[in-house]
């Protein structure tokens, strides 16, 4: 009898678990229907798996930011550094065309972020 009340608890166990499984396999499935929020190029800027500036560069919005990077040189006075935004736009697309030596990332020659994110960061950056 102690058998059975072990195997009948097993059971309940695992029908409570898998409605739960199926509750949160329709909450995913929600959320991946769901309209995605548009990123901004600050959004875009801040993730460490698109732009991730902070890595190697500090900003006056660090608030927001986990940790800015030393690395690369500060962003800020942008829009006086870079008058002409598609210059600062095309060192983003790719650094090494003005300076084979550079060490930053070709984000649009490498194809790590669309030409419509490489706007969005260039607006955000030319904005510092």
């Amino acid at each position: 009898m102690r058998k059975l009340h072990h195997v009948a608890a097993a059971c309940a166990f695992s029908a409570i678990m898998l409605s739960g499984t199926g509750t949160v396999l329709a909450q995913e499935a929600e959320e991946a229907a769901a309209p995605q929020k548009e990123l901004t190029g600050k959004d875009i800027a801040f993730d460490r798996k698109k732009g991730n500036c902070l890595a190697c560069h500090a900003m006056p919005t660090q608030p927001d930011a986990v940790s800015a990077g030393m690395y690369g040189p500060p962003l800020i006075a942008m829009s006086a550094r870079y008058p002409d935004k598609a210059k600062l736009r095309a060192q983003i697309w790719d650094a090494t065309a003005a300076n084979p030596s550079s060490t930053m990332i070709p984000y649009g020659k490498h194809g790590v972020l669309t030409d419509a994110e490489i706007d969005k960061v260039a607006d955000f950056v030319h904005g510092l």
